[in-house]
């Protein structure tokens, strides 16, 4: 993955997590990854795989490609 597809993910997850008020650790927990996943994704510390992109997606209802615009 590159490095702007990688700060794509990080922005628009950041804006749909804000939208709905909900913390890094808290989105974590309930999609059911580490605690601090979100937080190295957003920081650009971890390559998100493709599942947990899906599931990201899923749970702001959303079509996975709009994380990557």
């Amino acid at each position: 993955m590159n490095q702007s597809s990688k700060i794509n993910i990080a922005k628009n997850i950041q804006k749909l997590r804000n939208k709905k008020h909900i913390t890094k650790e808290n989105l974590s927990l309930t999609l059911g990854f580490d605690n601090s996943y979100i937080s190295k994704v957003e920081n650009l510390k971890m390559n998100i795989t493709i599942e947990k992109l899906d599931k990201i997606a899923n749970y702001f209802e959303i079509e996975t490609y709009k994380l990557l615009k």
